[in-house]
């Protein structure tokens, strides 16, 4: 029997089950802080706290943390790595990767997305649901490319970047470290690292 814990027992983490399931893992169980208020999502169980699951990563085949938030996921799947968990990549049968792409531990790829030839990806990434990565692209660790979003060739971004729904990237863009792209951007020119962009061209958000 196969055994899956999953950290982050939200939306999101529901996805990641789901994903989980269609790939095979016989039994799926979630970790959450929520706990014991949070017993159950959908019909999976949480069995208690993340320091629970640290408790019991010998009872797991795979471990993958499916929080949202980019800085959050990688800090959690650092501490799972820091203490030998057997952390697995998902990619959902309906993705379409390449052979000649490369996928960082604790990713996850979900249905509808595609990953071209020689596009790389750190760990605890997310391509959402119907999102493009294309060739010779390069994601560092706990990158998030939402549904519907879109990198053209050679597009680069930096560390917990957040690439919004439905956005557009122009091919050899680098975006920095800390961005957030929002929802339906279209980015023609390179964004610099701690900002947020939105709009047709993607420009620094300004609040009023």
């Amino acid at each position: 029997m196969r055994r899956l814990a999953i950290v982050g027992a939200s939306g999101h983490g529901k996805v990641v089950a789901d994903a989980a399931e269609a790939l095979g893992w016989d039994l799926i169980e979630f970790y959450d802080d929520a706990w014991p208020e949070l017993t159950i999502l959908r019909h999976w169980p949480v069995k208690g706290d993340f320091s629970a699951l640290l408790e019991n990563l010998e009872n797991y085949e795979g471990v993958i943390v499916a929080i949202g938030d980019n800085h959050t996921r990688l800090s959690l799947q650092q501490e799972l790595e820091d203490r030998g968990s057997e952390l697995v990549t998902l990619v959902h049968p309906g993705a379409c990767v390449s052979p000649y792409a490369s996928l960082g531990t604790g990713s996850v790829i979900l249905a509808g997305a595609a990953i071209n030839i020689d596009a790389t990806l750190g760990k605890a990434c997310i391509i959402n649901t119907n999102a493009s990565v294309d060739h010779d692209c390069s994601l560092d660790d706990g990158v998030h490319v939402s549904p519907g979003a879109a990198l053209a060739g050679g597009v680069s971004v930096g560390q917990c970047s957040w690439v919004g729904i439905g956005a557009s990237v122009r091919q050899l863009i680098a975006i920095g470290a800390d961005v957030v792209v929002g929802a339906g951007s279209c980015v023609v020119a390179p964004l610099a690292d701690g900002q947020t962009y939105v709009g047709m061209p993607a420009r620094p958000f300004q609040r009023n």
